[in-house]
């Protein structure tokens, strides 16, 4: 999309249109759209389109972070907004130019970026997709934890730099070997439950997760110490918070078994990242597979790039391409339960934001 003119504000759901609008004026409007244009019609597609304007009136023009930057339109009337990647920071300009706004549909996972105290003190409703992106986060991983109990990276590498097959030596395999994950939220669990149609052993850390959760997904739950000493693959999906940060540290890499794999799809900023980059240059046989750092990307020259034990992709675990219209069918369906007074699926209070990633 081209950039915006100054004034404008929003964009037609045909991308190749934009829209100027003047200072203010009433929408008669009950919904509008408000999210980055590269994303917007991947989140909410024709179909899901079509559904919201047949539910309520839903203006047909969508704000991009840039155009609402760039005016001071005031959207009067509007009582909800269908949104995703790129919402603005709900701060005390957001909820003058949005007086009467009762609820937001969050098409994406996380909301602590745009989420304020000012919103929680409005009684905004609030609810999200996290379910919805978990589902590719989940795949992603269970694919990794498969691939990489063959050693399937380290193999490729070695057949790409020798050019020719190397020698056979031990590998993990996917039988009776033990898969660790860390923590047992939303992803977690997601990962436990496929991983049930393997013969695999799967333990956890997860100091919330109640014993009797942990068992309907057939996890054991031991200490973080113990996950990454007996685990072939210990897969991370620990939100970050202050108590988590940097909660993986040198000596838990140092525990872990010869030939283990570390896969983390959560947050960099989970793992002490030169702790790490210490013990993987001090034991080749470890391998981890990054699709997440601290910063993000690497910062140029570091050894994350150069290490032959370390593989990285650019934070492509979660909703990528077609993907994310399973969000926007998921708020979709949390439409039809707010508009039929019913409690909404995945609604995130104030109590839950606190704890989450």
């Amino acid at each position: 999309m081209s950039s915006l003119e100054p004034q404008v504000l929003v964009r037609a759901a045909n991308p190749k249109k934009s829209v100027p609008q003047e200072k203010a004026a009433k929408t008669g409007a009950d919904a509008l759209y408000f999210l980055a244009p590269e994303v917007a019609e991947l989140i909410y597609g024709p179909r899901e389109q079509a559904v919201i304007a047949a539910r309520v009136k839903a203006l047909d023009t969508w704000i991009t972070p840039q155009g609402y930057r760039e005016s001071a339109t005031v959207w009067p009337g509007v009582e909800m907004i269908f949104s995703g990647w790129g919402m603005v920071p709900m701060d005390e300009i957001f909820f003058q130019r949005f007086p009467d706004l009762k609820i937001v549909f969050y098409g994406a996972g996380t909301v602590k970026g745009f989420v304020t105290e000012g919103f929680w003190r409005r009684k905004i409703r609030l609810t999200n997709a996290a379910a919805a992106n978990a589902v590719p986060v989940a795949e992603f991983t269970l694919g990794q934890i498969l691939f990489t109990l063959k050693h399937g990276w380290q193999q490729s590498h070695l057949i790409r730099k020798h050019g020719k097959f190397p020698p056979s030596r031990p590998m993990p395999g996917a039988y009776q070997t033990t898969v660790g994950i860390v923590s047992l939220g939303q992803i977690g669990r997601n990962v436990a439950e496929r991983l049930q149609q393997f013969d695999l052993n799967v333990v956890a850390y997860d100091p919330f997760c109640p014993a009797e959760e942990a068992a309907k997904l057939q996890v054991r739950l031991l200490s973080l110490e113990e996950v990454f000493a007996l685990s072939d693959v210990v897969s991370c999906h620990a939100p970050l918070l202050k108590e988590t940060e940097k909660m993986i540290r040198r000596r838990h890499f140092e525990a872990m078994k010869p030939g283990a794999t570390f896969i983390n799809t959560a947050r960099g900023g989970v793992v002490d990242e030169q702790e790490m980059i210490a013990v993987l240059q001090a034991r080749p046989d470890l391998f981890a597979m990054l699709d997440v750092t601290e910063p993000m990307p690497p910062l140029e020259g570091s050894p994350l790039y150069t290490l032959e034990n370390v593989m990285l992709t650019p934070h492509i675990a979660g909703s990528l391409g077609a993907e994310c219209g399973r969000m926007g069918k998921l708020m979709v369906e949390e439409l039809d339960r707010y508009l039929a007074g019913k409690p909404l699926q995945y609604e995130i209070d104030e109590a839950r934001f606190r704890t989450m990633a």
